[in-house]
């Protein structure tokens, strides 16, 4: 017959307060109230989801009951009653699914049971899960019970969400904070279930797994599981990213080494092979700034144990932290921090993420000590390298010869007896040699660009922006449509600074700002003769006064 199948969650169970994983202090305390008897009549264990909580509430419940504990604090696991709790048939513990139980006939049903004492072993165990789930009713009805229980009851209380617990039942418990499980300490566990089942598996791929559960053991089991299958037993990186849909952290490596060689194209390039994938903008957002936050930490040897990665990665991290200057690393991280607070309010999110990118790129070359300071220069123009080179084939060589040749052209023209009138002369300007980039991108781009310089006063006024796309009118003037008058007025105070930096930014010689109020569109609806006449009668009391006296009636 071939064996059943069991969730590895479920077949690694831990049996003991020993192999319970990442909660040492506070299994340590249970065990020693149980070898010195000093046991509470009620518990409230409290923490996320698979950190162990029902886990210990049964091992407490096994132990206190065991007939002949070892010199550990350990049940014996040969007596009658593990053997019950074994099998799953001892009757001195109960557990209540409080989510589908919470009314007050469920509370009173099991005040019923705790009133008959148990008929093998020394304690009652009332285990109640998702405690937070009973009704206001249910809570008030089990109050005086779990103030002044039989003294062979003991309720043990597990909750996910301990502030929806009433402060009248939380002190009546010794409460117990169950904490997220550190990374390192469930890969060893993965590690550990993989030599015991026989599979093979990078160190790399289970603590990917480890990072993806979230402190959680057992969601970090169903992901293993999940892997194994998809594998056939051989869990590798590659696998786990590709199965977990997960973006690589190659990218945030490769990303960061093209910002070193200042490349803003491939930098775009690498931002559009992402979205390309499927992956969502704000997700590799919030990854490269983790990644950037690694690189800060992997900088000194005395930080570099925080990185909750495998040794090999903690390695690469520390390997490109050296080639980043600090002062790179605060202004990439505030940028991306700022992007992701605007990720989900702006219109054109993809337009956000170029511009982060772009902004990291160039926040190479700045000079400083400034820990965390966004850059007070714009944006330099991209791709000017490549204009510049295929100007001199577009433009005639008058235009070419008067900016690049000796000044031998000029003398002549100055000491010409009889100069021809010609308007090059007096054309060339201050603002002219200022590169024009007038289009509907560029007046986003600018506009993105002043909002994300505005200080943390004016982080409202940044916000709204960012929700607005300017439309571009002529070559001098663009629209911004808003929905209120207070927020015309907002930017009306600021109206010079914003035309100003767009001028700047675009190479312009003048652009003005128009700011009009979005109409809001009235929408008729059909109203019958008898619901028109009452509404008159609310409006017009006089018509309302005449209603009465004379009883009229609407034919």
């Amino acid at each position: 017959m071939e064996q059943q199948y069991i969730v590895s969650a479920r077949k690694y169970r831990p049996m003991t307060f020993d192999t319970v994983v990442g909660q040492r202090a506070l299994t340590t305390t249970l065990k020693n109230a149980i070898l010195t008897n000093r046991l509470a009549h009620a518990y409230l264990f409290c923490g996320p989801r698979g950190v162990g909580k029902t886990t210990c509430a049964r091992i407490f419940a096994k132990t206190i009951n065991c007939e002949h504990l070892d010199e550990h604090g350990d049940p014996c696991g040969q007596c009658e009653s593990c053997r019950a709790f074994d099998e799953g048939r001892s009757l001195c513990i109960h557990e209540l699914d409080a989510a589908s139980n919470n009314s007050v006939d469920d509370i009173r049903e099991l005040i019923e049971q705790v009133r008959i004492p148990p008929q093998t072993g020394k304690y009652k165990v009332f285990i109640i899960d998702e405690v937070h789930m009973l009704s206001t009713n249910a809570f008030n009805a089990f109050l005086k019970t779990l103030e002044e229980p039989p003294r062979f009851v003991v309720f043990i209380l597990a909750t996910t969400e301990k502030h929806k617990i009433l402060p009248t039942i939380l002190s009546r418990c010794q409460v117990y904070d169950f904490a997220r499980i550190t990374v390192q300490s469930i890969t060893e566990h993965l590690k550990y279930v993989a030599d015991k089942e026989g599979y093979e598996t990078e160190e790399e791929a289970l603590s990917l797994i480890a990072q993806k559960a979230d402190g959680g053991m057992r969601d970090a089991l169903s992901l293993f599981d999940q892997m194994v299958s998809f594998t056939q037993g051989h869990v590798t990186y590659q696998a786990t990213v590709a199965s977990l849909n997960l973006v690589d952290a190659e990218y945030y490596f490769r990303l960061v080494d093209i910002a070193l060689e200042k490349n803003v194209e491939s930098a775009l390039l690498l931002l559009d092979e992402v979205l390309g994938k499927g992956f969502d903008g704000g997700n590799f957002v919030s990854g490269l700034s983790s990644h950037l936050r690694n690189l800060l930490v992997a900088r000194d040897a005395r930080t570099l144990p925080l990185l909750e990665v495998s040794e090999t990665m903690r390695q690469r991290y520390h390997e490109q932290a050296m080639r980043c200057r600090p002062q790179f690393i605060y202004r990439a991280l505030r940028l991306t921090n700022d992007c992701d607070q605007a990720y989900r309010q702006s219109r054109n999110k993809r337009l956000q993420v170029e511009l982060c990118l772009i902004e990291m790129v160039q926040s190479t070359d700045e000079e400083g000590d400034g820990a965390g300071r966004r850059p007070a220069k714009i944006l330099k123009p991209l791709f000017s390298a490549t204009k510049v080179a295929r100007q001199p084939q577009a433009q005639t060589p008058k235009a070419t010869d008067s900016q690049a040749t000796a000044p031998t052209p000029v003398t002549k023209i100055k000491t010409d007896p009889k100069p021809v009138p010609q308007p090059a002369p007096t054309t060339p300007s201050a603002s002219d040699k200022k590169p024009v980039k007038l289009s509907a991108d560029a007046l986003i781009l600018a506009w993105q660009h002043f909002a994300n310089k505005l200080p943390p006063s004016e982080r409202a006024t940044a916000e709204r922006m960012r929700g607005i796309t300017p439309q571009l009118l002529s070559a001098d003037s663009f629209l911004v449509k808003v929905a209120n008058p207070f927020v015309e007025k907002s930017l009306s105070k600021i109206r010079s600074n914003i035309e100003q930096s767009i001028i700047d930014e675009m190479g312009l010689n003048h652009m003005t700002m128009k700011i009009e109020i979005e109409k809001i569109k009235e929408t008729l609806i059909a109203v019958s003769k008898p619901e028109l006449f009452r509404q008159m009668l609310k409006d017009n009391s006089s018509l309302a006064r005449m209603n009465e006296i004379f009883a009229l009636e609407l034919n």
